[in-house]
């Protein structure tokens, strides 16, 4: 028997209030104009949020202080008291030119020659425990904080003290060959009003928010609540004070929270803010569509793959797989990289092409996990020569299982 830990965090957390701020304006450029370069990057304190980095675009203008206070506004910081609102907060725009140095490696001629925007290695990561292929503890985490935020937003809300900024974090115990038994301990934090007491906030917790979280999970994974299950709901005493005000937040301080909960690998390269020429982004989000499609096709129960890349060059530098031996295939996992080179193209103009990122896509994404989400469609307003159209566009589309035949195919299941 082992214990695994993953978190979570809200919206509304400092971190992730600024990862939003970075692809929301993102996605402005990439809606007026698919070309756009950007590095984007928020810092957000007491009543401030500084938005600085490196944008190429060639007719694109965002108003950026108008999109800072959007994102805000949506997150649900919208009081004085909170001393960080949409209203009142100051904005400051720090973007300039991207670099000519990084531009010169990534244009090329050819468009399916696009060099990487930088080089890094990136890893994506699926197993068998849960519906969406991902790691338990997190799927519990993130399915847990999704919830606070729809019962924060209900009208009348059934826990109507609750505020923007949350945690999360689930213990897992498992059994010595890795199969979840039970909900070891359960941590949460939730920002809250000051005229509400700790005892009706874990009363609620237990007989409101915990009944929806099971209620959206398979009846194998809602049976690991149990008895004795420990559960610490704002261990401090309070939370009050929280959002920008109670900590300082910044673009990509939650990679672990936006992938794999640390099951698997991290390259260490942040996502928001970051047009789909970085390959920090782009590869890492081929790379959980190839493990997802590996899993999903019977390869193994649990796959970790990575890529890396050189600035400048299209071709990924190497490809590795490890199945943590649990593959199903007469092949060495040295064997399935082999196979994943031949099924994908890892080019990252192939990549972008086959998920659509030069949509507007990214702020769902900056918010409870890139990985694992439903993909869907969505029709969205785009400007084109000048001209307001709307397009349906694909979000999550690296969420797919759309290369599953195609693996049993090649690996003779």
């Amino acid at each position: 028997m082992y214990l695994f830990t993953s978190e979570s965090v809200s919206e509304g957390h400092p971190d992730k209030v600024a990862d939003q701020i970075s692809d929301a304006i993102l996605d402005d450029f990439l809606r007026q104009d698919p070309a756009s370069h950007v590095a984007c990057e928020t810092f957000v304190s007491t009543g401030l949020a500084i938005v600085g980095g490196e944008v190429t675009s060639r007719d694109a203008w965002v108003d950026i202080q108008g999109v800072v206070r959007r994102t805000i506004q949506r997150i649900g910081y919208t009081k004085g008291e909170y001393h960080f609102d949409a209203d009142s907060c100051a904005v400051i725009s720090a973007v300039h030119e991207q670099s000519a140095d990084i531009a010169m490696g990534v244009n090329r001629a050819s468009k399916e020659e696009q060099g990487a925007g930088d080089q890094g290695m990136m890893f994506g990561y699926a197993c068998n425990e849960t519906p969406e292929f991902m790691p338990l503890p997190l799927t519990l985490a993130h399915i847990t904080l999704i919830e606070l935020a729809h019962i924060r937003r209900e009208v009348p809300s059934p826990m109507p003290y609750l505020r923007p900024d949350a945690k999360c974090q689930y213990t897992i115990e498992y059994n010595d060959d890795h199969t979840a038994c039970r909900v070891h301990t359960l941590v949460l934090s939730t920002q809250h009003d000051p005229d509400v007491d700790q005892a009706r906030i874990r009363r609620d917790v237990e007989t409101i928010l915990l009944p929806r979280v099971k209620a959206r999970l398979s009846a194998e994974n809602a049976a690991l609540f149990q008895e004795g299950m420990i559960l610490h709901v704002n261990p401090t005493g309070q939370f009050i004070i929280g959002g920008p005000h109670g900590d300082t937040g910044l673009t990509g301080r939650k990679i672990i929270v936006d992938t794999y909960g640390g099951r698997g690998a991290h390259g260490g390269g942040a996502f928001s803010g970051k047009d789909p020429s970085k390959v920090d982004r782009s590869a890492a989000y081929a790379a959980r569509h190839i493990a997802k499609n590996l899993v999903a096709a019977g390869v193994a129960d649990e796959i970790l793959v990575q890529v890396s890349y050189a600035i400048g060059v299209a071709r990924p530098v190497s490809i590795f797989v490890n199945t943590y031996g649990t593959a199903h295939v007469p092949f060495s996992d040295g064997e399935i990289a082999t196979k994943v080179g031949e099924l994908f193209d890892l080019r990252p103009a192939a990549i972008v092409e086959r998920f659509g990122l030069t949509n507007p896509i990214y702020e769902p994404t900056a918010a409870y996990g890139h990985m694992g989400r439903d993909p869907y469609v969505k029709e969205v307003e785009l400007i084109r020569d000048g001209q307001l159209v709307r397009r349906k566009v694909q979000f999550f589309g690296w969420e797919l299982l759309d290369v599953v035949d195609q693996c049993r195919a090649a690996f003779q299941l």
